[in-house]
């Protein structure tokens, strides 16, 4: 459990990075999204761009079975690169985005 405090705390603190960093378009808001009792936390971007609603979800991470799942990733560095410069070793995370056959190719956990 002690490393299911850890790991929330490093994705809260790499959210809130994020959130800082607006969309160069459209009238957006980030929202941050922490659900600490389920270990489900988000960040998504929602608002206007020229007269289409923008609604979506730049990064997604669940903590399963004392595992980091990275449900959505849209950064560039990625996110999971970000965590084991944080001390989270490749094996505590899994990178759900890839189909589970293709895990085992990442370098992370397959599940």
């Amino acid at each position: 459990m002690a490393n299911v405090a850890k790991y929330q705390t490093h994705i809260e603190n790499l959210l809130k990075e994020y959130s800082h960093y607006k969309p160069s378009y459209g009238d957006m808001e980030t929202e941050l999204v922490f659900d600490r009792e389920h270990n489900h936390y988000m960040l998504v971007n929602v608002g206007w761009h020229d007269d289409e609603r923008v609604s979506g979800c730049v990064l997604h991470l669940d903590i399963k079975g004392n595992k980091i799942w990275v449900q959505q990733d849209g950064t560039e560095e990625g996110i999971a690169n970000e965590l084991v410069t944080k001390g989270v070793p490749k094996e505590d995370i899994v990178l759900a985005y890839h189909a589970p056959y293709m895990r085992k190719h990442t370098g992370f956990a397959v599940g």
